[in-house]
């Protein structure tokens, strides 16, 4: 077990960089990228060992997750709750709106003050 130098660049160097991923360090354990939904609810476990820190940083950018220039980079607006997007397909109409978690959802056209 442990992390192999690619995955260790990729967790110093790299996660600072990226907004909604952390990092949890559990002794002994072998890496893995833990995908939560927006209730914090596991969606996916994909283990990182045998994977070069290019390889980890594709993977983290095809999800979705936003890459910042520098670690106090601001992030846009629209990538606020990157990389989550909206499944209105997937989930059941009163997910989105009874339970107040979910930030209503506007165009960039009813952005006045943008």
């Amino acid at each position: 077990t442990g992390y192999s130098p690619q995955v260790k660049a990729f967790v110093t160097q790299d996660i600072p960089l990226y907004h909604n991923l952390e990092m949890k360090h559990l002794p002994g354990a072998d890496p893995e990228l833990v995908l939560l939904s927006i209730r914090y609810e596991e969606l996916e476990r994909i283990p990182l060992s045998d994977m070069t820190r290019e390889e980890i940083n594709q993977l983290v950018q095809e999800l979705g997750f936003y890459r910042k220039e520098t670690p106090d980079a601001p992030v846009p607006e629209e990538f606020q709750f990157a990389p989550a997007k909206p499944l209105p397909i997937l989930l059941p109409p009163q997910a989105t709106t009874t339970d107040g978690k979910n930030p209503p959802k506007w165009d960039k056209e009813e952005h006045p003050d943008l």
